[in-house]
Protein backbone atom coordinates (compact mmCIF):
# COMPACT_ATOMS: atom_id res chain seq x y z
CA UNK A 1 0.00 0.00 0.00
CA UNK A 2 1.31 3.43 -0.87
CA UNK A 3 -0.94 5.76 1.10
CA UNK A 4 0.63 8.13 3.62
CA UNK A 5 0.58 6.53 7.11
CA UNK A 6 -2.04 7.96 9.45
CA UNK A 7 -3.16 7.35 12.98
CA UNK A 8 -6.00 4.81 12.83
CA UNK A 9 -9.33 6.55 13.34
CA UNK A 10 -12.33 4.27 13.76
CA UNK A 11 -14.46 7.33 14.34
CA UNK A 12 -14.45 7.86 10.56
CA UNK A 13 -16.26 4.56 10.12
CA UNK A 14 -18.58 5.24 13.06
CA UNK A 15 -19.58 8.58 11.51
CA UNK A 16 -19.96 6.98 8.09
CA UNK A 17 -22.34 4.32 9.36
CA UNK A 18 -24.32 6.92 11.30
CA UNK A 19 -24.74 8.87 8.07
CA UNK A 20 -25.81 5.78 6.15
CA UNK A 21 -28.36 4.93 8.85
CA UNK A 22 -29.71 8.49 9.08
CA UNK A 23 -33.30 9.24 7.94
CA UNK A 24 -31.92 10.78 4.74
CA UNK A 25 -29.23 8.11 4.37
CA UNK A 26 -29.27 4.82 2.48
CA UNK A 27 -32.64 2.99 2.48
CA UNK A 28 -30.89 -0.40 2.31
CA UNK A 29 -28.52 0.34 5.21
CA UNK A 30 -31.40 1.65 7.32
CA UNK A 31 -33.23 -1.67 6.91
CA UNK A 32 -30.36 -3.82 8.15
CA UNK A 33 -30.78 -5.58 11.50
CA UNK A 34 -28.36 -7.47 13.73
CA UNK A 35 -29.33 -10.88 12.25
CA UNK A 36 -28.77 -9.43 8.76
CA UNK A 37 -25.32 -8.19 9.70
CA UNK A 38 -24.38 -11.59 11.15
CA UNK A 39 -24.36 -13.16 7.68
CA UNK A 40 -22.18 -10.38 6.25
CA UNK A 41 -19.84 -10.58 9.24
CA UNK A 42 -19.28 -14.32 8.67
CA UNK A 43 -18.73 -13.76 4.96
CA UNK A 44 -16.20 -11.00 5.59
CA UNK A 45 -14.43 -13.10 8.23
CA UNK A 46 -13.98 -15.93 5.74
CA UNK A 47 -12.76 -13.51 3.07
CA UNK A 48 -10.27 -12.06 5.55
CA UNK A 49 -9.09 -15.58 6.45
CA UNK A 50 -8.70 -16.32 2.75
CA UNK A 51 -6.59 -13.19 2.30
CA UNK A 52 -4.37 -14.31 5.19
CA UNK A 53 -3.97 -17.73 3.56
CA UNK A 54 -3.13 -16.07 0.23
CA UNK A 55 -0.43 -13.89 1.76
CA UNK A 56 -1.42 -10.84 -0.30
CA UNK A 57 -1.04 -7.74 1.89
CA UNK A 58 -3.12 -5.51 -0.39
CA UNK A 59 -5.99 -8.00 -0.37
CA UNK A 60 -5.58 -8.39 3.38
CA UNK A 61 -5.85 -4.62 3.86
CA UNK A 62 -9.03 -4.57 1.76
CA UNK A 63 -10.68 -7.40 3.69
CA UNK A 64 -9.57 -6.04 7.07
CA UNK A 65 -11.23 -2.75 6.15
CA UNK A 66 -14.45 -4.59 5.35
CA UNK A 67 -14.32 -6.31 8.74
CA UNK A 68 -13.79 -3.00 10.53
CA UNK A 69 -16.79 -1.59 8.68
CA UNK A 70 -18.91 -4.49 9.92
CA UNK A 71 -17.70 -3.82 13.47
CA UNK A 72 -18.66 -0.16 13.13
CA UNK A 73 -22.06 -1.13 11.73
CA UNK A 74 -22.76 -3.48 14.65
CA UNK A 75 -21.62 -0.76 17.03
CA UNK A 76 -24.11 1.64 15.46
CA UNK A 77 -26.96 -0.85 15.78
CA UNK A 78 -26.08 -1.32 19.45
CA UNK A 79 -25.99 2.45 20.04
CA UNK A 80 -29.39 2.87 18.37
CA UNK A 81 -30.75 0.13 20.65
CA UNK A 82 -29.33 1.90 23.72
CA UNK A 83 -27.06 -1.09 24.49
CA UNK A 84 -23.56 0.37 24.17
CA UNK A 85 -21.31 2.57 22.06
CA UNK A 86 -18.34 1.31 20.07
CA UNK A 87 -16.05 3.56 22.12
CA UNK A 88 -17.14 1.66 25.23
CA UNK A 89 -16.34 -1.64 23.55
CA UNK A 90 -12.85 -0.41 22.64
CA UNK A 91 -12.25 0.86 26.19
CA UNK A 92 -13.43 -2.47 27.61
CA UNK A 93 -11.21 -4.65 25.44
CA UNK A 94 -8.25 -2.33 25.99
CA UNK A 95 -8.68 -2.60 29.75
CA UNK A 96 -9.09 -6.38 29.54
CA UNK A 97 -5.93 -6.85 27.46
CA UNK A 98 -3.88 -4.72 29.85
CA UNK A 99 -5.19 -6.72 32.82
CA UNK A 100 -4.34 -10.00 31.09
CA UNK A 101 -0.77 -8.93 30.35
CA UNK A 102 0.64 -8.17 33.82
CA UNK A 103 4.01 -9.48 32.59
CA UNK A 104 4.04 -6.47 30.23
CA UNK A 105 2.15 -3.80 32.17
CA UNK A 106 2.77 -5.03 35.73
CA UNK A 107 5.24 -6.85 37.95
CA UNK A 108 4.53 -10.46 36.96
CA UNK A 109 7.32 -12.46 35.32
CA UNK A 110 6.57 -15.28 32.89
CA UNK A 111 9.34 -17.40 31.40
CA UNK A 112 8.01 -18.14 27.94
CA UNK A 113 4.99 -18.29 25.65
CA UNK A 114 3.70 -21.50 27.25
CA UNK A 115 3.72 -19.86 30.66
CA UNK A 116 1.87 -16.88 29.20
CA UNK A 117 -0.82 -19.14 27.70
CA UNK A 118 -1.34 -20.99 30.97
CA UNK A 119 -1.49 -17.76 32.97
CA UNK A 120 -3.96 -16.36 30.42
CA UNK A 121 -6.42 -19.24 30.90
CA UNK A 122 -6.14 -19.13 34.70
CA UNK A 123 -6.67 -15.39 34.70
CA UNK A 124 -9.76 -15.70 32.49
CA UNK A 125 -11.29 -18.19 34.93
CA UNK A 126 -10.57 -15.84 37.83
CA UNK A 127 -11.96 -12.79 36.05
CA UNK A 128 -15.03 -14.55 34.67
CA UNK A 129 -16.50 -16.56 37.57
CA UNK A 130 -19.86 -16.80 35.81
CA UNK A 131 -18.38 -19.16 33.23
CA UNK A 132 -19.79 -22.64 33.79
CA UNK A 133 -16.79 -24.29 32.15
CA UNK A 134 -13.29 -23.62 30.91
CA UNK A 135 -14.70 -24.27 27.45
CA UNK A 136 -17.59 -21.81 27.67
CA UNK A 137 -15.62 -19.35 25.58
CA UNK A 138 -15.22 -21.80 22.68
CA UNK A 139 -18.25 -21.40 20.40
CA UNK A 140 -19.87 -24.67 19.35
CA UNK A 141 -20.36 -23.03 15.93
CA UNK A 142 -16.61 -23.02 15.23
CA UNK A 143 -15.40 -25.26 12.40
CA UNK A 144 -14.82 -28.63 14.09
CA UNK A 145 -11.06 -28.80 13.44
CA UNK A 146 -10.53 -25.30 14.81
CA UNK A 147 -12.80 -26.16 17.74
CA UNK A 148 -10.65 -29.19 18.63
CA UNK A 149 -7.53 -27.01 18.45
CA UNK A 150 -9.00 -24.37 20.77
CA UNK A 151 -10.41 -26.93 23.24
CA UNK A 152 -7.02 -28.59 23.64
CA UNK A 153 -5.34 -25.18 23.89
CA UNK A 154 -7.61 -24.23 26.76
CA UNK A 155 -7.16 -27.59 28.53
CA UNK A 156 -3.40 -27.23 28.19
CA UNK A 157 -3.68 -23.75 29.66
CA UNK A 158 -4.66 -25.25 33.03
CA UNK A 159 -2.11 -28.06 32.84
CA UNK A 160 -4.23 -30.83 31.27
CA UNK A 161 -1.81 -31.71 28.49
CA UNK A 162 0.64 -34.22 27.08
CA UNK A 163 4.31 -33.60 27.98
CA UNK A 164 5.35 -33.33 24.32
CA UNK A 165 4.32 -34.35 20.81
CA UNK A 166 5.66 -37.93 20.89
CA UNK A 167 2.87 -39.49 23.01
CA UNK A 168 0.24 -37.61 20.98
CA UNK A 169 1.69 -39.18 17.83
CA UNK A 170 1.46 -42.57 19.57
CA UNK A 171 -2.15 -41.75 20.40
CA UNK A 172 -2.85 -40.99 16.72
CA UNK A 173 -1.43 -44.38 15.75
CA UNK A 174 -3.62 -45.98 18.42
CA UNK A 175 -6.68 -44.23 16.98
CA UNK A 176 -5.79 -45.44 13.48
CA UNK A 177 -5.64 -49.02 14.78
CA UNK A 178 -9.02 -48.62 16.49
CA UNK A 179 -10.40 -47.29 13.21
CA UNK A 180 -9.07 -50.35 11.40
CA UNK A 181 -10.82 -52.59 13.94
CA UNK A 182 -14.10 -50.74 13.53
CA UNK A 183 -13.82 -51.03 9.74
CA UNK A 184 -13.11 -54.76 9.99
CA UNK A 185 -16.26 -55.23 12.08
CA UNK A 186 -18.34 -53.15 9.67
CA UNK A 187 -19.68 -51.01 12.51
CA UNK A 188 -20.69 -47.74 10.83
CA UNK A 189 -21.34 -45.81 14.05
CA UNK A 190 -18.05 -46.97 15.52
CA UNK A 191 -16.22 -45.96 12.33
CA UNK A 192 -17.73 -42.48 12.57
CA UNK A 193 -16.67 -42.19 16.22
CA UNK A 194 -13.13 -43.41 15.55
CA UNK A 195 -12.71 -41.01 12.63
CA UNK A 196 -13.74 -38.21 14.98
CA UNK A 197 -11.28 -39.39 17.63
CA UNK A 198 -8.51 -39.51 15.04
CA UNK A 199 -9.23 -36.00 13.75
CA UNK A 200 -9.33 -34.65 17.32
CA UNK A 201 -6.00 -36.28 18.09
CA UNK A 202 -4.43 -34.91 14.91
CA UNK A 203 -5.63 -31.42 15.85
CA UNK A 204 -4.05 -31.88 19.26
CA UNK A 205 -0.83 -33.16 17.67
CA UNK A 206 -0.73 -30.08 15.44
CA UNK A 207 -1.03 -27.89 18.55
CA UNK A 208 1.88 -29.67 20.21
CA UNK A 209 3.91 -29.12 17.02
CA UNK A 210 2.94 -25.42 17.10
CA UNK A 211 0.99 -25.76 13.85
CA UNK A 212 -2.47 -24.28 13.37
CA UNK A 213 -4.36 -27.30 11.95
CA UNK A 214 -7.04 -25.15 10.33
CA UNK A 215 -4.43 -23.10 8.48
CA UNK A 216 -2.43 -26.22 7.60
CA UNK A 217 -5.51 -27.91 6.15
CA UNK A 218 -6.47 -24.72 4.31
CA UNK A 219 -3.02 -24.76 2.71
CA UNK A 220 -3.44 -28.38 1.65
CA UNK A 221 -6.90 -27.63 0.26
CA UNK A 222 -5.42 -24.76 -1.74
CA UNK A 223 -2.65 -27.02 -3.03
CA UNK A 224 -5.21 -29.67 -4.06
CA UNK A 225 -7.26 -27.04 -5.92
CA UNK A 226 -4.17 -25.83 -7.78
CA UNK A 227 -3.04 -29.31 -8.75
CA UNK A 228 -6.49 -30.41 -9.85
CA UNK A 229 -6.74 -27.24 -11.92
CA UNK A 230 -3.59 -28.46 -13.71
CA UNK A 231 -5.37 -31.75 -14.40
CA UNK A 232 -8.31 -29.88 -15.88
CA UNK A 233 -5.99 -27.72 -18.00
CA UNK A 234 -4.19 -30.79 -19.31
CA UNK A 235 -7.45 -32.55 -20.12
CA UNK A 236 -8.84 -29.43 -21.79
CA UNK A 237 -5.77 -29.39 -24.06
CA UNK A 238 -6.80 -32.92 -25.10
CA UNK A 239 -10.39 -31.86 -25.66
CA UNK A 240 -11.65 -33.67 -22.58
CA UNK A 241 -13.25 -32.88 -19.22
CA UNK A 242 -12.54 -34.61 -15.93
CA UNK A 243 -15.81 -36.52 -16.26
CA UNK A 244 -14.60 -37.97 -19.59
CA UNK A 245 -11.07 -38.89 -18.52
CA UNK A 246 -9.84 -42.17 -17.08
CA UNK A 247 -8.28 -42.43 -13.65
CA UNK A 248 -4.96 -43.30 -15.30
CA UNK A 249 -5.04 -40.11 -17.37
CA UNK A 250 -5.82 -37.97 -14.35
CA UNK A 251 -3.16 -39.71 -12.26
CA UNK A 252 -0.53 -38.97 -14.91
CA UNK A 253 -1.48 -35.29 -14.98
CA UNK A 254 -1.57 -35.23 -11.16
CA UNK A 255 2.00 -36.54 -10.93
CA UNK A 256 3.09 -33.94 -13.46
CA UNK A 257 1.43 -31.21 -11.40
CA UNK A 258 3.17 -32.49 -8.25
CA UNK A 259 6.48 -32.24 -10.07
CA UNK A 260 5.83 -28.57 -10.72
CA UNK A 261 5.51 -27.90 -6.99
Amino acid sequence: MSEKPENPDLQKLVDLVARLRAPDGCPWDREQTLPDVRAYLLEEAHELAGAIDGGDWDELAEELGDMLFQAAFIGRLAEEAGAFRLSQVIDRVHRKMVERHPHVFGDETLADADAVRQAWERRKLQKEPKRESLFSGVPTSLPALLGAYRLTQKAAGVGFDWPDAAPVLDKAEEEIEELREALAKGEKDAVREEVGDLLFTVANLARKLEVDPEAALAGTNRKFRQRFAKIEEGLAAQGKTAAEATLEEMDALWEAAKGEG
